[in-house]
């Protein structure tokens, strides 16, 4: 499965690492995954994005999930 699309960077260009917790405050990602992401194949890539939304749980943010099923109910669409 690995091979048959690559996964897009989490990445918002809003790159300012957090002292306190080492994470990007765009992104969330620490400094080495972010410097791992390029060579990271399917399955690196995907753990890392759940660790991305563990960190966004954790700190009170809303998910790429919520948001996206948020958008789709304002637009009428459906959210899969």
């Amino acid at each position: 499965m690995s091979d048959r699309f690559d996964l897009v960077s989490p990445c918002v260009s809003v790159c300012t690492l957090d002292p306190v917790n080492g994470w990007c405050q765009g992104c969330l990602r620490t400094t080495g995954e972010i410097a791992a992401w390029s060579s990271l194949d399917y399955d690196g890539k995907r753990a890392v994005l759940e660790r991305l939304h563990e960190r966004r749980q954790a700190i009170g943010l809303p998910t790429r999930r919520q948001t996206r099923r948020r958008r789709a109910r304002a637009s009428g669409a459906r959210a899969t």
